[in-house]
């Protein structure tokens, strides 16, 4: 069978990703329909050779579509999801909207893949950060159990979309020129510098990304009373994100054994030999951009003792954190149909 795609938000960052993995993995599509806001009318994508007109959202434009790939802003979702569970389509929402939605499954395939059988239409992908790190943690929690979990993540400019990419690079090129430059999508000066992430700041000290992060891992990992804290930094990188983790395992495994379970989980990749290269350097974001697995490296036990260790984790913020995992959704989808509409 081939599948009617539409794809919301088919000109940003995400949106053009998730056309390119479509056609990378070559993904069953009768028909591919791109959709983005009125500022881009009259624009093309490419698609398997063929170019292909944006069209507005209008009312309609849903029907006789298998599955929507949506990652327009969570104002954008809410507008129209009622209109694609109506059309009898799939949403598969990038977006923050539905994730902590308790009848809607939010879902990294490799680690709770089982939880798309429970969806009513509508299928979150998680937090870029929850995704990656989900990835890595799951099968450690599986065999060892994760009782404690710190975590500082390092965040491209990518997950701020592809204005903060061009920002990010005009704002260098001016500091190098000695010319004065005012941002406008980022609000501090991005370039050569780094800041607590730029989100919403909570009555609880954290702000609204380090919030998100905690509550989706636990949902992903299906442990509501999981003690979690994250500090969330927005630093000078392109595209890919790195995480700092430092966990407290019931168990007790060699580092080693850590490793060998890794090397054989899904959409993980030990980076170097055991999680080094000749160098001494641990995996890096500008290794892992435009790739798919999630890397890991640097794993150690923590020396203030216990069952702790650290780990560093990278992956490619635009195709694992987002694009890619949104697509793995619809495969699986396409493998085993399910429903319970």
């Amino acid at each position: 069978m081939e599948y009617r795609v539409a794809v919301v938000g088919a000109t940003g960052a995400v949106g053009q990703e998730i056309i390119s993995i479509l056609e990378e993995r070559d993904f069953p599509v009768a028909e591919l329909i791109p959709i983005a806001s009125g500022r881009s009318r009259g624009k093309t994508i490419s698609f398997h050779g063929e170019n292909l007109e944006v069209v507005p959202l209008r009312p309609g434009v849903f029907t006789g579509v298998d599955y929507v790939l949506s990652s327009a802003g969570s104002f954008v979702s809410t507008e129209i999801a009622r209109e694609v569970v109506e059309a009898g389509a799939v949403l598969i929402d990038n977006t923050s909207q539905f994730r902590m939605e308790p009848d809607v499954p939010l879902v990294v395939p490799e680690v709770n893949g089982h939880r798309l059988a429970a969806h009513r239409g509508i299928i979150a992908n998680p937090n870029c950060n929850a995704a990656i790190l989900s990835t890595v943690l799951a099968p450690i929690h599986r065999a060892y159990r994760i009782s404690r979990l710190f975590i500082a993540t390092y965040q491209a400019a990518s997950g701020a979309g592809s204005r903060a990419m061009a920002e990010l690079q005009e704002e260098t090129e001016s500091i190098l020129e000695g010319r004065e430059y005012t941002n406008t999508v980022i609000p501090y000066q991005y370039a050569f510098n780094c800041f607590v992430h730029n989100t919403e700041l909570m009555d609880n000290g954290y702000v609204t990304e380090e919030w998100k992060i905690i509550n989706e891992l636990r949902k992903i990992l299906d442990e509501p009373g999981l003690p979690v804290n994250v500090h969330a930094v927005r630093v000078p990188v392109l595209r890919s994100h790195a995480e700092a983790v430092n966990l407290e395992l019931e168990g007790n495994p060699s580092v080693e054994e850590i490793y060998d379970l890794l090397r054989e989980s899904p959409g993980v990749s030990v980076y170097g030999t055991n999680g080094w290269d000749e160098r001494g350097l641990g995996p890096t974001p500008a290794g892992v951009a435009h790739t798919d697995d999630v890397q890991v490296g640097r794993i150690r036990r923590d020396i203030t003792g216990g069952n702790r260790y650290d780990l560093w984790i990278t992956g490619d913020q635009l195709r694992k954190g987002a694009a890619l995992n949104a697509v793995q959704i619809a495969e699986s989808l396409i493998r085993v149909p399910v429903s319970v509409r």
